[in-house]
């Protein structure tokens, strides 16, 4: 790829967002009820291609089990606010009730929809001119002040698997160790290692260990998907530790603040298609398929659609399952960054309610925004495109555009 010279001795590539691209039909159409979406890592097999995120404000034992239903799966954060209370309701209705500006006091009741939660929001060690009070950093601290209680882990993991659904955990880099023993004995059936920038040589001076990914994953009986990452170097020594999947993407997601707050980042469609090109290398020097999930950047079924085209094969979503009627949080939405206790890298944030989560991914769909149905929406641009699989879509041809903000008649 050409670079562009950004100063003398300087250059850099031009990268692509998912709304700058687009697919470009095929000479032949099919009927979009005889596409198939279903999507297989390791063992398990997906009629959908979706991973509900591990956020707190995504997925819940009642969501997991939910996603499963129809097709995808749920990861369960097992640092999140369900490893940590017996019962995290009342902190769920508080974070959903938070207003940004509002100190001591707040009703969270006394602004915004009547949907958004009701009761005191909860911030009252923040004061109305601290600036966590205004994205919500000293009430998500609070709630996470708890510790990890390995016998919630075990319930919540039972809790899926009782009602048969296939169980999928996630932790960060820097407590997978700590974590393991509890993590070999509820035997999920996928784990997912996630943090903002994963990779598999971490360098450091200082009296821990850093996390030997490579030593890890080999030695787990458990199928592994890492992440994120964004880059082509990145994704090839992840998918060299034995991963089964790598996770991709990195401030992406809505809640996001890591481009502004470290400047680190690459735009998804780019992020994905350097991925796949280290995955190609990859599948040639040892035979093994590593597959990619696109993490972020996704809001329609035509953005999925475009993810896959650039080389995902399935993808994890936020904010547009955080949308369902049955999110733990009523449609707020945060990461396992935003409450860093240093160096916060995400913020607080809200999105309306679409429907329930069959509508969002299945339908019917009420909206002309892509929004919901998104599954309808992927068959759907598989069926004018004319590939009959996700296999398939992969070898679409693609198309630069211009940006949705100076494109006529675009809208995000």
């Amino acid at each position: 790829m050409a670079e562009t010279e950004i100063g003398l001795g300087k250059q850099g590539r031009r990268g692509y967002s998912l709304d700058e691209v687009a697919i470009v039909p095929s000479r032949r159409t099919r009927d979009a009820d005889e596409v198939e979406v279903s999507w297989q890592v390791d063992a398990y097999q997906f009629g959908l291609p979706v991973i509900a995120a591990a956020l707190d404000g995504v997925t819940s034992p009642t969501t997991a089990v939910e996603m499963d239903r129809l097709g995808g799966a749920g990861a369960l954060h097992l640092e999140g606010l369900w490893c940590r209370h017996d019962d995290p309701t009342r902190l769920l209705d508080q974070v959903a009730g938070h207003r940004p500006g509002r100190g001591n006091g707040g009703r969270a009741g006394d602004a915004g929809s009547g949907d958004a939660g009701a009761g005191d929001a909860g911030a009252g060690d923040a004061g109305a001119g601290d600036a966590g009070a205004e994205d919500g950093v000293a009430l998500l601290r609070a709630a996470y002040d708890a510790p990890v209680r390995p016998e919630l882990v075990e319930q919540r993991v039972a809790e899926i698997r009782d009602a048969g659904a296939t169980v999928v955990v996630a932790v960060s880099p820097s407590r997978t160790e700590s974590l393991l023993p509890t993590i070999k004995k509820v035997e999920p059936d996928l784990l997912v290692i996630q943090g903002t920038v994963t990779s598999a040589e971490h360098v450091s001076s200082g009296t821990h260990d850093p996390l030997d990914l490579k030593h890890l994953v080999r030695r787990l009986e458990v199928p592994v998907i890492v992440g994120g990452c964004a880059s082509y170097q990145a994704a090839l020594h992840l998918m060299r530790t034995g991963a089964a999947g790598v996770l991709v993407g990195v401030g992406t997601g809505l809640t996001s603040t890591t481009g502004g707050v470290l400047g680190v980042g690459n735009p998804q469609a780019t992020a994905i298609a350097d991925a796949r090109a280290a995955r190609m290398r990859h599948l040639d020097e040892t035979g093994v398929y590593v597959h990619l999930i696109a993490d972020g950047g996704m809001a329609t079924g035509g953005d999925i659609a475009k993810a896959v085209v650039c080389g995902a094969d399935a993808v994890m979503l936020g904010s547009p399952l955080a949308a369902a009627v049955e999110a733990p949080a009523q449609g707020a939405l945060w990461s396992m960054a935003s409450f860093h206790p240093r160096l916060p890298r995400g913020s607080l944030r809200r999105v309306p309610r679409l429907g329930s989560l069959e509508e969002i991914l299945l339908g019917p769909s009420q909206r002309a925004d892509g929004r919901t149905n998104l599954i309808g929406g992927l068959r759907k641009a598989m069926a004018v495109t004319g590939h009959g699989t996700l296999k398939e879509l992969q070898k679409a041809e693609l198309v630069v555009t211009a940006p949705p903000s100076v494109r006529p008649g675009a809208q995000r």
